[in-house]
């Protein structure tokens, strides 16, 4: 019995191969975004985990997240167990899906607008306070967001001629959260527990925050000739720990990146779930547990149990 890793990107895969071979764990990636799925077969047997992104689309991969969601809902069907199955396919795929259920588990959010179709935009911009955020509902790696100064800045972006509009139709706008720090942090979680927290450099890195090396084929040197922006954070301690793991598990989350800032005003405020998280290899080093090593041990003791059922 092996593990089944659902995905559209073959650049992110190596570190978890890797992982999967230290720990003995037979896999195979299934590359999702065409062909043709027999609803009449059979499903193989094993452990599935899928890691697909919601960014698919900005590497050509726009029909990965439709084929994805027939595939778990087969997949499903036929009692097959899924990492982070169909459930959290969705609030991957949205960021209002994620923000509303942070919202009623008690953790804080941003102030957000979520405006759908491109009419209604300038009227939205123009009642919140300024300067705000302006994001895609289904993005990721931070593209397409963007900080505007005044709602005249806001509607200029919207009449240039390069402006692309989110794949989904929906737009949020989001109070701009100062931080204390020019840093976010990251708390990556598998399998109910916390592996480590990271941060991110906002000053260098602005709003393009994805910790791959992989990362580094969209435009920049991976930081070969800059140092990182990503550091290991140690001692964090902090109640929102715990509110994490209790969402991750009552929404059957097994693998995720969460995402917060700091303010300057004193509040923590979490504006991402990331369930197709990704690994920096500066902070692994650092770290004194491997997430991949962590998501391959998580498959491996699936695979067993699923292997004496």
């Amino acid at each position: 019995m092996k593990a089944y890793v659902i995905h559209e990107n073959p650049d992110w895969y190596p570190p978890f191969a890797a992982a999967f071979e230290a720990e003995g764990v037979d896999h195979e990636p299934w590359l999702l975004g065409a062909g043709v799925l027999d609803l009449d077969a059979e499903p193989p047997r094993g452990v599935f985990w899928s890691r697909m992104s919601a960014s698919a689309h900005t590497r050509g991969h726009g029909l990965a997240k439709e084929h994805t969601r027939s595939v778990l809902n087969w997949l499903e069907a036929h009692g097959r167990r899924v990492v982070n199955g169909r459930r959290v396919l969705e609030l991957e795929m949205s960021k209002v899906d994620q923000l509303t259920a942070l919202r009623a588990a008690g953790i804080e959010v941003p102030r957000t607008l979520a405006v759908v179709g491109r009419e209604a935009l300038l009227d939205a911009a123009a009642g919140l306070p300024a300067p705000f955020i302006a994001k895609h509902n289904q993005g990721g790696k931070g593209l397409g967001v963007a900080l505007f100064e005044s709602a005249d800045a806001f509607a200029d972006h919207l009449a240039d001629p390069g402006y692309q509009p989110p794949a989904d139709g929906t737009t949020l706008l989001q109070e701009y959260l100062v931080a204390a720090e020019p840093r976010i942090t990251r708390v990556e979680v598998v399998d109910g527990e916390v592996v480590y927290a990271l941060t991110a450099d906002t000053a260098r890195g602005g709003f393009e925050l994805c910790p791959a090396d992989a990362c580094a084929i969209d435009g920049s040197d991976g930081g070969l000739s800059a140092p990182s922006l990503f550091a290991l954070r140690e001692g964090f301690d902090h109640p929102v720990l715990k509110q994490y793991l209790d969402f991750a598990r009552r929404h059957r989350i097994e693998v995720a990146g969460f995402e917060f800032i700091e303010t300057a005003d004193g509040r923590l405020v979490t504006y991402d779930v990331n369930t197709n998280t990704n690994y920096n290899p500066e902070v692994e080093a650092a770290a004194p547990r491997s997430g991949p090593r962590q998501v391959a041990r998580l498959l491996k003791r699936l695979i067993a149990e699923e292997e004496s059922s």
